[in-house]
């Protein structure tokens, strides 16, 4: 046994199934074993934040505050923590100052002691307002690196984006190796490097991708780390975080003190090994280890995504080209660390790329805001050159991007249509950062019991069940497709698990005819700004009478394009909108007149809104299919006229 102590954050109850189960645990899950959880002897848990949050919503029918408070009234031995994500909180954009404060205040209230506050650029200014509100009301702020590899991410640059974060107050600073990527000898030079400027106590967090954690963590500890991220064994490895029970074996050998209840890590690993079957449903199927993110540098869930949307695009077979083009993306964006929300931005940028067949043919509007600053200060100068092809003569920010938004919380419920379904001050925190699907649960909860349609991970859960075993496995990469398993790695929710939400939101469609209790909307947000979503119906064979009014009302009308002469064509495969939001006017009416260049419509494909623009001056003839229509590739959107 050794004299100096090393601290241990169980991240099972987190990072470590958002990483392999897709996020899929239930409230229930957790509460079942919480106990002997908190008994092993941790320095923390991480039970809260990244996607649990959205996910409990969105798939779980569950209220993630509720989650919080009865592993609080569980656990009462071990400090509980949340993974924030800065300005972003728990979602996918800024948000202004005062939500921020509001859900720190209320997430510490009801049990999170310690909260790791991250930005995807390492960006001081969007961790400000979160670490100020965390010492505000108490809490421990712990600063995070989020920790890439390129030219510009030196051992001096972390430094000083470290003593930043010092200056602002936190307590304590954590390197997020969201990837795999952070070697022994690397976490050797940079904790001394980091040791020798702060004062301050320096965690590690790995994920077990490239099979370099283990050591990075010896070395790490060695240098002068004091504490180190693990998941229980059946919940560990790959994508997840290193096995506890493995780290205790190593440090046992050495100075250090690592002092864990093997007996009760028995227990939960026992216990976690028989609720796998059952949770894990589709996503059993990786490899142990990765080497080649060491060559891309792509994190394990990215390149599910990629799979996902190269797949809805019928183009798998540019898997290839997409994890290429990925790294010169990324070098045109100032080298992000490809972590939530720059990941989805750079990679989906890069399938855009592969799928049109011309860099930038198409930019979402996400990588604009990128460009222009409004997710922050680019980790390397964007070339003057590319702002100019992005922006045209729109100008970047150089200010913090919260300063831009106008406080939230005193209006955030003016327009909400059923008033009665918020219950208290949590509901409104929940529907500033998630208005559409929050609303969805609402609804969902309001339901009497008896008649309360299954949630979307119950569905899930007995599709997989139906398909044959020899089937399962080749299954899996197909099931990411449909969106099975859109929420793995590095604290990403990398889609949006389509067919599931859309078989949920027909049995809430089948409730509105049946009942007429609720107006619900075809169309749910997804983290974005906009609001939209994908809405394709979802259909069973032999649908009953009520289904098929249902489908009726969803079905999207396809017009005939043979009569006309110039068309213009989906570029990808997605969502047709013609406005940029609910509350926005369309871009384009019938006989309307547009110059080269101008916004004609939005294309929601993986995960981003993409404006069309006109490839020409032209009228526009026809509008040749409905709003919300489930677009094909190539398939005609507007019948033109050349001007």
């Amino acid at each position: 046994m050794g004299n100096t102590k090393l601290r241990i954050t169980d991240t099972t109850l987190r990072d470590g199934h958002q990483s392999l189960w897709a996020t899929r645990m239930r409230t229930k899950d957790i509460i079942d074993i919480i106990e002997t959880i908190d008994s092993v002897g941790y320095y923390s848990l991480e039970v809260w934040g990244g996607a649990t949050f959205d996910v409990c919503l969105r798939f779980l029918r569950e209220n993630p505050w509720e989650r919080l408070r009865l592993i609080k009234s569980k656990a009462k031995h071990t400090p509980l923590q949340m993974l924030l994500r800065g300005q972003n909180i728990v979602g996918y954009k800024n948000y202004p100052d005062d939500v921020v404060d509001r859900f720190v205040q209320t997430a510490h209230e009801n049990g999170i002691d310690i909260f790791r506050i991250f930005d995807a650029l390492n960006d001081s200014r969007n961790l400000e307002a979160a670490i100020k509100s965390v010492k505000k009301h108490g809490a421990h702020a712990q600063g995070t690196l989020s920790y890439t590899i390129s030219p510009v991410h030196t051992i001096k640059k972390y430094v000083s984006d470290a003593k930043e974060q010092v200056a602002m107050g936190i307590d304590s600073l954590c390197i997020k190796d969201m990837a795999g990527l952070l070697s022994p000898t690397m976490s050797t030079n940079l904790v001394t490097a980091l040791k020798n400027e702060i004062n301050i106590p320096i965690q590690i967090h790995c994920h077990a991708t490239s099979g370099m954690a283990d050591s990075a963590y010896l070395d790490g500890v060695r240098a002068g780390a004091g504490a180190v991220d693990c998941a229980i064994s059946a919940m560990a490895g790959f994508s997840s975080q290193p096995p506890v029970e493995t780290i205790n074996a190593i440090f046992k050998e050495t100075e250090f003190d690592v002092d864990l209840d093997l007996e009760a890590l028995r227990k939960v690993n026992k216990y976690f090994t028989a609720l796998a079957p059952q949770r894990a449903k589709g996503r059993g199927f990786e490899p142990i280890i990765d080497s080649e993110i060491l060559v891309h540098q792509i994190p394990g869930g990215m390149i599910s995504n990629f799979r996902s949307q190269l797949e809805q695009q019928g183009a798998i077979e540019k898997l290839p080209e997409a994890l290429e083009e990925v790294t010169r993306v990324r070098k045109d964006l100032g080298y992000p660390p490809l972590v939530t929300p720059t990941s989805q931005i750079v990679g989906t940028q890069a399938v855009m790329n592969v799928i049109t067949g011309e860099r930038y043919k198409v930019v979402p509007q996400e990588v604009k805001n990128y460009v222009k600053g409004m997710y922050g200060r680019s980790p390397a100068p964007i070339d003057p050159k590319f702002i100019k092809q992005i922006l045209g003569n729109e100008k970047p920010i150089d200010h913090r991007p919260a300063d831009d938004l106008k406080p939230m919380l005193p209006t955030a419920t003016k327009n909400v249509a059923n008033p009665e379904l918020i219950e208290n001050e949590e509901d409104i925190l929940s529907y500033c950062l998630f208005p559409e699907v929050s609303m969805e649960y609402f609804k969902w909860r309001a339901i009497a019991e008896d008649i309360k349609p299954k949630t979307p991970a119950d569905i899930e859960l007995e599709e997989f069940v139906k398909i044959p075993v020899a089937e399962k496995e080749a299954t899996a990469n197909a099931a990411i497709s449909e969106g099975a398993n859109q929420m793995l790695h590095q604290d990403d929710y990398a889609g949006m698990n389509a067919i599931l939400d859309r078989a949920s939101r027909m049995q809430l469609n089948e409730l509105v005819i049946r009942k007429g209790d609720f107006n619900l909307s075809m169309r749910s947000g997804n983290g974005s700004a906009s609001g939209h979503s994908i809405s394709e119906p979802f259909v069973e064979s032999a649908p009953s009478e009520v289904e098929e009014k249902s489908q009726e009302l969803a079905k999207p009308e396809v017009k005939s394009t043979l009569e006309y002469k110039d068309t213009i064509n989906a570029v990808m495969a997605g969502t047709f909108y013609l406005s940029a939001g609910a509350d926005q006017a369309p871009f384009v009416e019938e006989g309307t007149e547009v110059k080269e260049g101008d916004p004609i419509c939005i294309l929601e494909a993986m995960k981003l809104f993409n404006e069309i623009e006109a490839p020409f001056d032209c009228k526009i003839v026809k509008i040749l299919v409905d709003d919300a229509t489930l677009m094909k590739k190539d398939q005609a959107i507007m019948a033109i006229e050349k001007l």
